[in-house]
């Protein structure tokens, strides 16, 4: 049954232009988007989680995330060049798999990008409160972060998700405006961080080298554990393709904002972590019976009470800045992960709204939930809804929880949009491809293997709040959006 109703791809692109959203970004636009919605929580917060995980070795882990998300790049491009229209890997699964699947994608992508923005929230209000501390004004400590972490409201998280939902609000060309700003903060601050760690590198900092070993499946520690959460550092290129419909040529220009956003992050990534782990070490805090505390429960946070280790570091890169010396350069970092990493939450908040937009516009949502705002043209009921969710998420829950269950179901798009691929290839040998997959049979079903292996070493809570949230997906569709698709009644608004 979830294999039915199969969109015709042509079918897809004319749906797309009678209710269209206005084309407006370029290819330096949709870069600096997947650069934005890349260079963020991940890298400027999880290092500490990926350290506690893996020690050193939380550079292999980057290195196995970053071939994995590169494989799934190209396939993303592939597809969206095929079909640039909103939606990405709902999309996508509609015209090959059939509406039941791509539903369970579309639903899976909430874990993407709306659990994704609180988590970036909950990763800004780490180092806006830690800029506050160290100025003396901080907030009481309740309200710097939510009740599994300490806290009882992360207030800060909470405001910034309602700023960029009212910044999204007035408009699409706008706010990438400001997002090319914020990325270029992110930029500086990173390249001034590999400047000053890089020469106080360490031989001695890298033993042991792999402290936790590979892991085991389900167990979340270890490298492969590391790269499972990692892989959060990465996501975001696809949202470039979110935005299909609103771009210019997008049979040029997406795979150029995908693939190009991709390359520039993962050279600053393994930079940055070899000049962190190099220059302060990154060995995990262990509890007594020799075995790695599972980072974000009481026992880490016990342990790291009044530590100066890495891993128990809520603004990972200003942390080391300080630990070397350099204080007022470790608050500069702060500042410019205060200013920039909202850029994150911005394209994540949007690439949600636009996801839904496309499955409303399919009837499988209400199709009120689609309606476009007279004066700004956005989505603009679908983003206060899932604007008012994300500071809720960011508001509650800690960071590592939030970037693993994001991990969860952008793993299983990305093998989803890895399986169209080559489905097309057999199917629609003849449909152009102004993009296409180079050595696919290789390349997507070792997409397909990577991301299952980083998936199955994600911990057991994380791989069963995925189910729990499949199901409760597939009880959504089939009491509403099988009943009311526009695919199975005929009846697509003109």
């Amino acid at each position: 049954m979830l294999f039915k109703r199969i969109k015709p791809l042509d079918q897809i692109m004319a749906t797309a232009q009678k209710k269209a959203l206005t084309r407006q970004l370029g290819p330096i636009q949709l870069t600096m988007m997947g650069v934005g919605a890349i260079i963020g929580t991940g890298i400027f917060v999880l290092t500490a989680e990926a350290g506690q995980k893996a020690g050193p070795g939380m550079m292999i882990a980057f290195i196995i995330a970053a071939v994995v998300c590169g494989l799934a790049a190209l396939a993303y491009a592939e597809l969206a060049s095929m079909i640039p229209v909103a939606g990405s890997a709902y999309t996508y699964t509609y015209g090959v798999l059939g509406e039941g699947m791509a539903w369970v994608v579309g639903w899976a992508l909430v874990l993407e990008y709306a659990i994704a923005a609180g988590a970036v929230s909950v990763g800004w209000s780490g180092y806006m409160n830690g800029l506050l501390n160290h100025a003396g004004v901080g907030l009481p400590r309740f309200l710097q972060s939510g009740p599994m972490n300490g806290g009882a409201f992360n207030l800060l998280a909470f405001l910034v998700a309602l700023t960029i939902t009212v910044l999204l609000l007035v408009g699409t060309s706008k706010s990438a405006k400001v997002n090319a700003a914020l990325v270029a903060i992110k930029i500086i601050a990173l390249t001034a961080f590999i400047f000053v760690t890089i020469p106080a590198v360490k031989d001695t900092n890298f033993e042991p080298f792999l402290p936790n070993g590979w892991g085991s499946p389900m167990g979340g520690i270890g490298v492969l554990g590391a790269a499972a959460s990692i892989f959060f550092a990465y996501i975001g290129f696809d949202a470039v393709s979110t935005a299909a419909e609103e771009t210019k040529n997008p049979n040029r220009n997406i795979p150029i904002g995908l693939i190009g956003s991709l390359a520039i992050c993962t050279v600053y990534y393994l930079l940055v972590s070899y000049g962190a782990v190099g220059s302060i070490g990154s060995q995990p805090m262990m509890g007594p019976n020799g075995v790695a505390f599972q980072p974000g429960t009481p026992a880490m946070a016990a342990a790291c009470q009044g530590s100066q280790a890495l891993v128990c570091s809520k603004e990972a890169l200003a942390h080391v800045m300080r630990v070397l010396g350099f204080q007022s350069m470790g608050n500069w970092i702060g500042i410019a992960a205060a200013l920039a990493l909202p850029s994150v939450v911005l394209m994540m908040i949007y690439g949600q709204t636009r996801i839904f937009f496309t499955m409303s516009r399919d009837g499988l949502l209400p199709a009120r939930l689609s309606n476009i705002h007279p004066r700004f043209h956005t989505p603009h009921i679908l983003t206060m809804i899932t604007g008012a969710f994300v500071s809720l998420f960011a508001a509650l829950f800690p960071v590592g929880i939030l970037a693993d269950i994001t991990n969860s179901g952008t793993l299983f798009a990305f093998m989803m949009v890895s399986v169209g691929v080559m489905i097309l290839r057999v199917t629609q040998p003849e449909r152009p491809r102004p993009f296409r997959t180079p050595l696919v049979w290789i390349v997507c079903p070792l997409a397909v293997l990577g991301c299952l292996l980083l998936f199955l070493n994600l911990s057991a809570f994380t791989i069963t709040a995925f189910f729990v949230w499949a199901a409760i997906g597939l009880i959504v569709y089939f009491s509403y959006g099988y009943r009311k698709s526009h695919l199975a009644n005929g009846t697509e608004p003109g």
